[in-house]
């Protein structure tokens, strides 16, 4: 039976301790430990330290190494504390315990922070930084030594494959079991072969996630994502061995709770890198070794759990742990070789360079028995945005799909045609190409291949001399059907691979590995659909430099973040195919490239969403994708009103354009048919319409209707509204002439009070709110009339959205709409975010407060994006504007704009999308009030329908809007797939106003994340 040596003080006894042999007295709080004990020391004057008591059966010899380490890491690092002499002078004390024990004492600087496991999103950046102090510290470490780091440590990585062996068998539980296994198998092939050349240096040895601390860059300013490593503590377990074995045991438990781990690990060598450099050796079993201390951590704390079952802090990584192995032992090795590699600056695939310099001189046979170079072929684009693919999955199913790529032959006269490699596709949409169980995965979309289509049957040839190194009729992974590798080598002797997809089952009859291939030789035809998972007849052609130990489950199609990795891997197979380089079209820009022309071409301040800016190439109802083929759930946009891209739209407005797109100098049906279905949805009163192309352009005519109908030009407005982006409307914008630029509002514009229920002077539990904020209004009405005769008019969103999603209280639209009339003015509703049912309970928004406006104004979600807007209004407030000067928008009411119009609406009454707001939103205000019960961050839930705001406040006391967060909050849901936006005068407020087919399942989605992300802001 093992003895027990832990130290059992209290922290009253602790504190006498202190003050006793160190000489600070103070309040003593226990610390978490594993077989010392530590305890913090807050001092009366208020600096705080650390007591440590040692085990009993501690080595001296270790203790007084950890003093020496962190004496000879004080000038280089402000991470790591200092020892604090006792107060007789000696670097540490013997203290007594109840039991009779006898431990050792020391006490070092305490260091602000929390542990970097408390932290629930660990961005790239903190990661980096954290890679950045590892770097530092094994900098820092060089030149030190100590006799008692010379130790046959249990927890050395040196050990850890010794230790897996012995206690595996006591790992019972298969889920965890399994993966270990594999792991294990893995180090032994392509890990412990490079241990003997790994240089060796004192290390800290346990820089686990408990072992480094985290704190605020500006804690007044916190907003989620401004961390940095404050401390590194616990020395216990340094010990001379593996340079890199600092790194590793840091990225082991960094990435714990990952989606994407190797990306995390990949941003911590990054950091590192920059302070330390790591040799090829290092790099290439640095993903082992981390694996390794994973698996020997389950190992040990299964053992110590059946010696000490009492402890908790022993298992307190374990779960973790067992939910990232499975992830892990599904990473090749060799990847994440490349990955460490291409995060340190260096080439991901050497190997890859000396393939494609011998593939650029080398004769290869005509891979379809055709020179492709002579030949004329087209390329086809199967990108994210290609006219050729549709947003919908359907849309490019069999045959359709087929019929597509064989027709685009056709036309063109060619009997070959080229998929491209590396580019990014949509084709691939089912859960076989996806990253994870998540709605919001990252599927693997980029194409690793050259697809070379021809008819099914056609022969395939091998381009070089090689041997037939696996086959397989793998109809059950969708990358390729029945599949050939071949492995070939450079005149250097290194080998690398080829691989032909999609073949006929007939192709791998009488093949047997090992067998030898000539280049030339017909080894394979190309297969049919029903063989192939549905594929179009073709062939995927591809090159590897490094099987990974995949064989035939080597992927065609790679996750676009580690997109750099695998097409080093995988180089570009025209340099087998050698279809001549004009006949591809010229790269897309990358984001970056976009981003640059944007602006140097556009003026700085067109705003531009999130920190790491989206660059979309397609929408598809609800979604929208990115150019690399990532989906994001679109929560953000209510200008596609029917949803991007709705065939119904867009056919319609296809099928005008090929007849006619005329203005309305000419006589056309389609004006008045279309303004008749946009009238007859709004009250009788309202019976006249004029057709133009934006909002703004609406609000302006709005505008010069009040000044024709009343005379007078002076208008009321709401604080934080906003109209428009020209002149007028930036007037009467609060939102704007009061913001950062503004020069105020002109005399003419009169700012009434927000009605916020939320924020402002009256509030929910007001039954006479309403009331009260419209007396503000009839207050200025009585001014303005008393000073110039009278007002011009009142001008409000029915919601006011940029004002921060509001719905107006009760009876203010009414008395508001009483106290305007009897000033001479008139009311216009402006319905542009709220019109169209997205209110769910009604049409337009106004029709909620029962009144009736004297002009509505609506924009582009009457396009569905195509640039509509119409103004509604009085027949003697029309007549009014007939003055003799001619009214005449160029686009407005255009043929093409009055059909897509009209198919607008017919989409919203067909598929009833006004109650599917009205039960989606209800649904998703249920889930955000359940949000608000358990983050305290969440001031208030309003809206109706899909017209939805989220307020974030610091304090629900004092409402201290909490702007920053809601910004992270904001980018972090970008990051997780789903686009938001923020509003209002502080811009706290989370907006979400999605296209109207957004469903419940996006719905809960939206509220799940959103519950994920706020909670790392806790």
């Amino acid at each position: 039976m093992m003895l027990d040596h832990s130290p059992r003080f209290d922290p009253a006894a602790a504190a006498r301790l202190a003050e006793t042999h160190f000489g600070i007295a103070g309040a003593a709080t226990a610390l978490t430990s594993e077989r010392d004990q530590n305890f913090l020391i807050a001092a009366q004057d208020g600096r705080r330290f650390v007591l440590k008591i040692a085990n009993a059966a501690e080595d001296p010899e270790m203790l007084a190494a950890q003093q020496a380490a962190l004496a000879h890491l004080a000038p280089h690092l402000a991470t790591t504390p200092c020892v604090v002499p006792a107060a007789n002078g000696s670097p540490m004390v013997e203290v007594h315990a109840a039991d009779g024990k006898r431990h050792l004492a020391w006490a070092v600087t305490f260091l602000d922070g929390e542990p970097l496991a408390n932290v629930a999103h660990k961005s790239p950046a903190l990661l980096a930084q954290f890679g950045d102090q590892i770097g530092r510290l094994d900098s820092a470490f060089a030149g030190f030594d100590h006799p008692a780091i010379h130790r046959d440590f249990y927890w050395d990585l040196a050990n850890g494959r010794a230790i897996v062996e012995r206690l595996l068998p006591s790992v019972l539980d298969a889920d965890v079991r399994a993966p270990i296994v594999k792991l294990i198998a893995e180090f032994d092939a392509r890990t412990a072969p490079l241990l003997s050349r790994l240089p060796t240096a004192a290390i800290h040895g346990d820089l686990n996630d408990y072992n480094v601390l985290v704190a605020p860059v500006d804690s007044r300013n916190w907003n989620g994502d401004n961390r940095r490593v404050s401390g590194i503590v616990d020395f216990g377990d340094m010990v001379f061995g593996y340079r890199v074995g600092n790194l590793a045991v840091a990225l082991a438990y960094a990435i714990l709770g990952d989606s994407d781990p190797l990306g995390a690990a990949a941003s911590v060598v990054r950091g590192y890198t920059q302070q330390a450099r790591l040799e090829s050796d290092e790099l290439a079993a640095l993903f082992g070794l981390v694996t390794l201390r994973l698996c020997t951590s389950v190992c040990i704390a299964v053992e110590q759990r059946q010696q000490q079952p009492d402890n908790e802090y022993l298992g307190v990584s374990q779960s973790a742990i067992g939910q990232l192995l499975p992830i892990l032992a599904a990473i090749p090795f060799g990847l994440a070789e490349a990955a460490f590699r291409d995060a340190a600056g260096l080439t991901p695939v050497p190997a890859s360079e000396r393939v494609i310099r011998f593939l650029e001189t080398t004769k290869v046979a005509p891979v379809l028995g055709i020179d492709l170079g002579a030949e004329r072929v087209i390329v086809l684009d199967l990108s994210v945005g290609s006219p050729m693919i549709g947003g919908d999955s359907r849309d490019n199913a069999e045959p359709l799909l087929t019929s597509r790529v064989f027709g685009a032959m056709r036309e063109a006269g060619v009997r070959v045609s080229v998929g491209r490699y590396d580019e990014p596709r949509l084709l691939y949409v089912s859960p076989m190409f996806a990253s994870g169980p998540q709605a919001t995965a990252e599927n693997r979309t980029i194409h690793i291949g050259l697809d070379l289509f021809e008819e099914a049957g056609s022969p395939v040839f091998a381009p070089l001399d090689g041997v037939v190194h696996a086959f397989n009729d793998n109809n059950v992974v969708q990358d390729y059907g029945p599949v050939i590798i071949l492995e070939h080598a450079t005149d250097d002797g290194t080998p690398f691979y080829t691989l032909y997809g999609h073949l006929s089952r007939e192709s791998l009859v009488g093949l047997a590995i090992g067998q030898r291939i000539t280049a030339g030789q017909q080894i394979a035809t190309m297969g049919t659909p029903d063989v192939n998972v549905g594929w179009t007849p073709h062939l995927h052609l591809q090159i590897m430099t490094d099987l990974l130990g995949l064989d035939t489950d080597f992927p065609g199609v790679a996750r676009p973040s580690q997109r750099r990795l695998w097409t080093a891997l995988c180089p570009d197979p025209n340099l087998l195919a050698r279809v001549p380089a004009h006949r591809f079209p010229a790269e897309a820009p990358d984001k970056a490239q976009t981003l640059s022309a944007r602006r140097s071409t556009a003026g700085g301040n067109l705003s531009i969403a999130y920190n790491e800016p989206v660059k979309i190439v397609r929408g598809w109802k609800q979604y929208l994708f990115d150019d690399e083929g990532r989906r994001f759930v679109d929560a953000y946009n209510n200008v596609p009103h029917v949803g991007h891209c709705h065939p119904r739209v867009v056919e319609a407005g296809a099928a005008q354009m090929r007849v006619l797109n005329t203005n309305t100098r000419y006589l056309t049906d389609r004006l008045a048919e279309y303004s008749e279905r946009l009238l007859a949805t709004l009250p009788s009163a309202l019976d006249v319409c004029y057709l133009v192309n934006s909002a703004s352009e609406a609000n302006e005519l709005a505008l010069r209707l009040t000044r024709a109908y009343t005379g007078r030009r002076d208008m009321i407005v709401l604080d934080a509204a906003y109209h428009g982006n020209t002149t007028s409307l930036i007037d009467i914008s609060p939102y704007k002439h009061a913001g950062p630029g503004g020069a105020g509002a002109p005399k003419w514009v009169h700012v009434a009070p927000l009605p916020d229920v939320y924020r402002g002077p009256y509030r929910q539990n007001d039954p006479r709110a309403g009331a009260k904020y419209a007396a503000a209004v009839a207050e200025i009405v009585e001014r303005v009339r008393m000073q110039r005769g009278g007002v011009g008019g009142f001008i409000a969103e029915t919601c006011p959205s940029v004002g921060g999603q509001i719905l107006l209280p009760k009876d203010y639209l009414k008395n508001v709409y009483e106290a305007v009339r009897a000033g001479g003015g008139v009311c216009i509703a402006d319905e542009v975010q709220t019109g169209l049912g997205r209110m769910g309970t009604s049409f337009w928004a106004f029709e909620e407060h029962g009144v009736v406006p004297d002009i509505v104004v609506m924009g582009k979600p009457l396009g569905n994006g195509h640039p509509i807007g119409a103004v509604a209004t009085t027949r003697a407030i029309a007549d009014a504007f007939d003055n003799g000067m001619e009214f005449f928008s160029t686009f407005g009411g255009n043929t093409v704009s009055c059909a897509i119009g009209t198919a607008v609406l017919d989409v919203l009454g067909d598929e009833g999308l006004q109650e599917h707001a009205r039960q989606v939103g209800d649904r998703m205000l249920e889930g955000l009030r359940l949000l608000a019960g358990h983050h305290a961050l969440i001031g208030d839930v309003r809206g109706s329908g899909l017209f939805l705001g989220v307020e974030l406040v610091r304090n629900r006391e004092t409402l201290e809007p909490a702007g920053r967060e809601a910004s992270f909050v904001s980018n972090r849901m970008r990051e997780r797939g789903i686009l938001l936006g923020t509003d209002g005068p502080y811009h706290n407020v989370l907006k979400i106003r999605p296209p109207m087919p957004f469903s419940m399942d996006d719905g809960e989605l939206l509220v799940r994340e959103l519950d994920l992300v706020l909670e790392e802001l806790r």
